[in-house]
């Protein structure tokens, strides 16, 4: 059965979904982006990654089109529609439609297109297990907390980590110090019971996922550190694990070929998954408890 995917104002069955080739999205990379978790047919953390999304357009400086007020129907909308109990649900903002040119157009609607995902997030059984991971030199621009959608370079990294047989790819700056991973965060555990995660900078995406856990350690016995952490640093580390709305917290018990953690997954980690995936849950639940109110008005397919 086909899904609905929302499109600049409609709800259409996706094979009827259409874009520009002149949409600057798709030309460009002059596009930001958000991906929601759905537990239960709610949406989780809707108005964090809400803020981001609203952030990721005005430092893009995107003119605004609908509010975060007004994305929020439109989102519950379509998971309701496509009766999406566990997944993802994607939107996406583009600058909008004109001729190739490198200028910014000039009064001209963002393209706005929305889709769900079925998935298992929650029951992942890759958790039990954990992932191994390579790391590879950052090649991305000086604005990763910009949530765009020039993702070649993480496109990159993890088909090089396919390559190797790995899982995933975590990057590394000039001073081969780890930033973040391909499409997650980056954190290891010292053998003091110290959880390191990079500061935020323009370096890093800020991660949603990312507060949850930091706000999470208060029931855990580990001591918070952001600061850079390094290659090495990182394949002697006790724990290790990454971040992300798609994943929640996913154990990483190889990195380069190095076994962390005895190759599998952390107490702290399993536990962190847990507190998160609990949170989220949580916040699901009160979304799934309000019904859209639609704002915006919208043509049904």
């Amino acid at each position: 059965m086909s899904r609905t995917v929302y499109v600049n104002g409609e709800f259409l069955p996706e094979e009827n979904a259409k874009i520009s080739v002149f949409d600057r999205g798709f030309l460009f990379a002059d596009a930001a982006y958000e991906v929601f978790p759905v537990l239960g047919g709610g949406i989780a953390d809707a108005d964090a990654h809400l803020a981001r999304l609203a952030r990721s357009l005005d430092e893009l400086n995107f003119p605004t089109f609908y509010t975060p007020d007004e994305y929020l129907p439109l989102l519950k909308t379509l998971v309701r529609n496509n009766k999406l109990e566990e997944g993802l649900v994607y939107i996406q903002v583009s600058r909008g439609i004109q001729d190739r040119d490198f200028n910014f157009p000039k009064n001209t609607d963002p393209s706005v297109v929305m889709f769900t995902q079925q998935k298992s997030v929650a029951e992942n059984p890759v958790a039990k297990t954990g992932i191994s991971v390579i790391t590879v030199p950052d090649i991305r621009w000086q604005r990763c907390d910009i949530k765009t959608v020039g993702l070649l370079p993480a496109c990159l990294a993890k088909a090089e980590a396919a390559r190797q047989g790995a899982d995933d790819a975590w990057m590394h700056d000039e001073d081969n110090n780890i930033t973040e991973g391909s499409s997650n965060n980056a954190h290891i555990i010292t053998q003091d019971g110290k959880l390191v995660t990079r500061q935020l900078s323009n370096a890093i995406l800020h991660g949603i996922t990312r507060v949850s856990v930091l706000k999470l350690l208060e029931q855990t016995n580990l001591i918070l550190e952001e600061r850079p952490f390094s290659i090495a640093e990182a394949e002697a580390a006790k724990e290790a694990f990454c971040s992300s709305a798609s994943a929640f917290v996913m154990p990483v018990v190889k990195i380069n070929g190095v076994e962390i953690a005895d190759g599998k997954p952390g107490p702290h980690a399993v536990k962190l998954r847990e507190l998160c995936i609990g949170a989220a849950i949580e916040s699901a639940a009160k979304a799934q408890a309000t019904r859209p109110k639609r704002s915006v008005k919208v043509k049904s397919a």
